[in-house]
């Protein structure tokens, strides 16, 4: 934790080269804003059917979560403020939870979806398959 005071911006008077936990912290922020916009966009274009809206919609709130996270840490890289890095971690918990939930329900419709496919192939396979030939 006591990297952390190292976060907010000097005066330009003083110029030093970030610490590997700037870095660290700078890209992180980057990433989340990328995963973010990519959320949106794919949640967008999944909205585009009336099925794909029920994965649509939690994706594009999730992406608007882990977007308000980033800008929390900016905040607190900029002021050093512990409301803004709590809000951070507290927006990106909901981010979490969120993506938790949905990949657990694509886990469970896709088994659903194999066990289908299965039970369709194998009906198909007796109803249609080779007979027996009797003489």
């Amino acid at each position: 934790m006591d990297q952390m005071d190292d976060l907010n911006l000097e005066p330009a008077s003083s110029l030093k080269t970030p610490s590997p936990f700037q870095f660290a912290f700078d890209k992180m922020t980057k990433d989340m804003r990328f995963v973010g916009m990519f959320s949106i966009i794919y949640g967008a274009i999944a909205c585009l059917t009336i099925i794909g809206a029920l994965i649509g919609v939690p994706t594009i709130i999730i992406g608007l979560r882990i977007r308000e996270a980033a800008d929390q840490f900016a905040i607190f890289k900029m002021t050093n403020e512990a409301a803004a890095l709590r809000n951070g971690f507290e927006l990106q918990g909901k981010y979490f939870r969120i993506i938790k939930i949905l990949i657990i329900v694509g886990l469970v419709l896709t088994a659903i979806y194999l066990i289908l496919i299965i039970v369709f192939f194998s009906y198909f396979i007796s109803a249609f398959g080779p007979t027996s030939i009797q003489s």
